[in-house]
């Protein structure tokens, strides 16, 4: 299956495409709100300025793709890989990241507000300057991710693993930190 091929579907109404390879498509600011691509493969796909509001890709391989700008809000991404994915700039507010693999992903200036990332793998990823208020990072791996200048305020770090990250200049107000202590 091709990037027109999806979106010609999508168009007619077609919402699930579970399981379809679409590695290194390009499907650059396409609107698919509300698609189904559970345990899709879009490795190294191009994903910029994509439209995927209240989609659902849980077990989705995203890994490598770029999804610079992508507007996810309320998507489900729970166990899905996007280790060294880029996502600079992204809207994944309220959005499902739970135990999904974000290792070495560039999540930059990415909005994480009120997203759960519960037992999610963040270790060396770069969340300088994103805004993770009210996020749900309970137990996830945030060992040697740079934090420089995030937003972490009023988020829950109960038990999530800091070892070696950068979190000297983030903002902390109202944080529960992993000793379950409130951070003012």
């Amino acid at each position: 299956m091709d990037a027109q091929e999806i979106l010609n579907l999508y168009a007619t109404g077609h919402r699930d495409f579970s399981h379809v390879s679409l590695v290194q498509v390009c499907l650059m600011n396409a609107k698919l709100i509300g698609v189904e691509l559970i345990g899709a493969e879009l490795i190294g796909a191009d994903l910029r300025g994509v439209n995927l509001t209240e989609a659902h890709l849980n077990q989705a391989k995203l890994n490598q793709a770029n999804l610079a700008d992508a507007e996810m809000i309320q998507a489900c991404l729970s166990h899905a890989d996007l280790s060294g994915a880029y996502l600079s700039g992204a809207d994944l507010t309220y959005a499902d990241l739970s135990g999904a693999d974000l290792s070495g992903a560039n999540l930059g200036g990415a909005d994480l507000r009120k997203a759960n990332l519960s037992q999610a793998v963040l270790s060396g990823a770069d969340l300088r300057g994103a805004d993770l208020c009210g996020a749900n990072l309970r137990g996830a791996d945030l060992s040697s991710t740079d934090l420089d200048g995030a937003y972490l305020d009023q988020a829950d770090l109960t038990g999530a693993d800091l070892e070696g990250a950068k979190i000297d200049r983030a903002g902390l107000s109202g944080a529960k930190m992993p000793n379950g202590m409130v951070h003012t």
